[in-house]
């Protein structure tokens, strides 16, 4: 996820798509060597990169923000059967316009989380699309987002949906991931970030 500002239409593209591959070239290599990798050690000499759909800036948005001062408690069910306190701190509204006809056009919300901590943590954003348990890992999707300040009403962010990832217990389950709440169900496709088949 970026923690940017700038609005979609302030991007170069190529430059945006350079960065991107790059960014999924470090986490190949991440997943294949690195002893936290999720991959099971005696899965790694196998491992031959994660999938992708194809970098697309249609789905690098600009969500408008609605803060929570006083955010709601979201009990999230895990990967695991257990449960994990998360506080909603805000709701994110984007607009999707798309040049494929066959895929819906619209307005759409996300709630995005952070864990109730004292240390800074970023915006956690569960997700699942119309891809959830095709294309992409059954459990759903996260993106985060790192903003330079608490996010205030009517701010904007950058929601690239390009950086949407499968969670570790995708890999391992040996990893507890919370599961995206149905408030976080968007009911469109979302043909973008990492797929799972």
């Amino acid at each position: 996820m970026s923690d940017s500002t700038d609005t979609d239409s302030d991007v170069d593209v190529e430059r945006w798509r350079d960065e991107l591959e790059s960014k999924r070239d470090e986490k190949d290599d991440f997943f294949a060597e690195h002893p936290q990798s999720p991959i099971p050690p005696e899965e790694r000499d196998a491992f031959d990169g994660l999938e992708y759909f194809t970098p697309d800036p249609e789905y690098r948005v600009t969500a408008t923000v609605e803060a929570h001062d006083d955010p709601d408690v979201v009990l999230m069910e895990t990967s695991a059967g257990r449960e994990m306190r998360y506080l909603r701190v805000a709701t994110l509204e984007f607009d999707l316009e798309r040049e494929d006809e066959a895929l819906e056009d619209g307005t759409y919300e996300l709630a995005a989380y952070q864990l109730e901590s004292p240390n800074e943590e970023p915006l956690f954003i569960p997700f699942r699309d119309k891809t959830t348990g095709q294309q992409s890992y059954q459990g759903g999707r996260y993106m985060e987002l790192s903003p330079d300040q608490d996010p205030a009403d009517g701010d904007e962010l950058v929601v690239d949906f390009n950086l949407a990832y499968s969670p570790f217990c995708a890999y391992s389950e040996t990893f507890d991931c919370p599961l995206p709440p149905e408030e976080n169900w968007l009911e469109i496709t979302i043909p973008a970030g990492e797929r799972f088949e």
